[in-house]
């Protein structure tokens, strides 16, 4: 007979660990199944280990500002070994963390892969578990495309196995791991090339900071080509990496290729027909509004599902689940809306709300405001190169309700949180107005626009 709990969780990542410990802090028996690290794509080739490469290449553009501070010397060598060494052993222990959080919890831990072999009824190593509710919460993965020689690119997990930094890389794709990737590259010595399929970077995101983030990636020295998509790889003599592309052209040798093309879900193997589901054209898992698959008891959440891939997204829809399922919040339930997000590009892009372009298809033209700021940020008046920064509050309705708010520049990382929340509050631009400006600040810009 399978050992009963009342939830079972596959994937031990960011939304799958938040769903397990809130249930277990409502007096659930839970069962969170894992068969890799814990802490999932975030913690150990996301979020995590590439927001320590962004300080890292943060550093080195900092090191090439202090002569116009005053500093006098040669920018610092950088060891690249021992970044990654000390990467790597801030991550193991984050993994630790996550256990012994667990245990704390009182959740239980298999480590392995699980599959169902009823509706509610999962196998790992032989062993079947039974649940009320089984979560799936197994994120995605890197995709490569199927191309002769695809295999002599590396993607975006494997870039952090990387020990050398390579004296040059070419990496295909426009989203935000690519615009990311290319930015910490090329400020930490790489010479990079960025191949785009069409003509822009960040498609989804509002027009003007693909438009801009393009001018600082060229400025950094990064080679943007553009409508170069690539139909095959090979080797060199000397063992670099050339590409072929749709015109018949070829490039020039890399180091190294990465391809940073998206990601899919994880749901091969993991026996959805013996659950009664089917995921869709995407391989992701279709839920309602509560997490709620069409099989009753079975739930999903994060990159698994169509929502937005996002480390906080998961955690937030895992603890409202189980707030509902298991707190007796039977309305608690994740608000997909005026979500807010960062790009670790450099600079970095910070945004929430409509793009202006979905703005005006929601509302119509006649009923959009745009406000924009473009500006050079204090920290860089000194500086012989000055970056611009730009801003834009996208506003609607006569009250004109900020529907939109979007950052390129110096602290976007940082500013965005607080704008979000004025967002989320549906804060109107007069609100924006009457609020008394921080200076001198790049967020100041936020509410002096006109």
């Amino acid at each position: 007979m399978a050992a009963s709990y009342d939830l079972i969780v596959l994937g031990g990542g960011s939304g799958g660990i938040a769903t397990a410990r809130r249930a277990a802090a409502h007096g659930a028996n839970v069962l969170l199944v894992e068969p890799g690290r814990l802490g999932g794509t975030c913690v150990n080739v996301g979020c995590v280990p590439k927001k320590v490469m962004w300080h890292a290449a943060d550093f080195a553009e900092r090191a090439e500002h202090a002569v116009d501070y005053g500093f006098d010397g040669e920018r610092p060598a950088h060891d690249w070994g021992r970044l990654v060494a000390n990467r790597r052993t801030y991550i193991e222990r984050l993994n630790g963390v996550y256990e012994r959080n667990l245990r704390a919890d009182g959740v239980e831990h298999v480590a392995g892969f699980g599959a169902f072999v009823a509706p509610r009824t999962v196998r790992v190593s032989g062993v079947d578990y039974a649940a009320n509710h089984v979560l799936i919460a197994t994120g995605g993965r890197a995709q490569r495309p199927s191309i002769a020689g695809a295999e002599l690119g590396t993607d975006s997990d494997g870039f952090f196995e990387w020990q050398a930094l390579p004296a040059s890389v070419a990496i295909a794709g426009s989203g935000y791991i690519a615009c990311e990737l290319a930015g910490v590259l090329a400020e930490l010595g790489s010479h990079v090339t960025l191949l785009l399929r069409r003509e822009h970077v960040l498609r989804d995101f509002d027009a003007m900071l693909g438009e801009k983030l393009i001018e600082h990636l060229q400025a950094a020295g990064i080679d943007v080509q553009f409508n170069r998509e690539t139909t095959a790889l090979a080797k060199t003599s000397d063992g670099q990496v050339q590409a072929t592309f749709t015109d018949g052209q070829t490039s020039q040798p890399f180091e190294r290729f990465l391809w940073a093309v998206g990601r899919e879900p994880n749901t091969a193997d993991l026996g959805l027909e013996t659950a009664g589901l089917e995921p869709n054209s995407s391989h992701a898992i279709e839920v309602d509004e509560w997490q709620d698959t069409r099989v009753p008891g079975v739930h999903a959440l994060g990159d698994v599902t169509p929502a937005p891939e996002l480390t906080p997204v998961a955690i937030a829809a895992g603890r409202n689940l189980a707030d509902r399922l298991f707190g007796g919040q039977r309305d608690a339930r994740l608000d997909y809306t005026n979500i807010p997000s960062v790009v670790f590009t450099h600079p970095p892009i910070g945004t929430v709300g409509l793009s202006e372009a979905v703005a005006r298809r929601i509302y119509g033209d006649d009923a959009i405001r745009v406000y924009t700021s473009q500006y050079v940020a204090l920290y860089h008046g000194v500086l012989n190169n000055k970056t611009a920064s730009a801003m834009k509050l996208v506003c609607a309705g006569p009250d004109e309700t900020v529907v939109g708010a979007h950052v390129i520049g110096d602290g976007a990382d940082e500013m965005l949180q607080g704008i979000a929340v004025a967002v989320k509050m549906g804060a109107t631009k007069a609100d924006f107005d009457a609020t008394v400006a921080i200076h001198p600040t790049s967020a100041e810009e936020f509410v002096t626009m006109t």
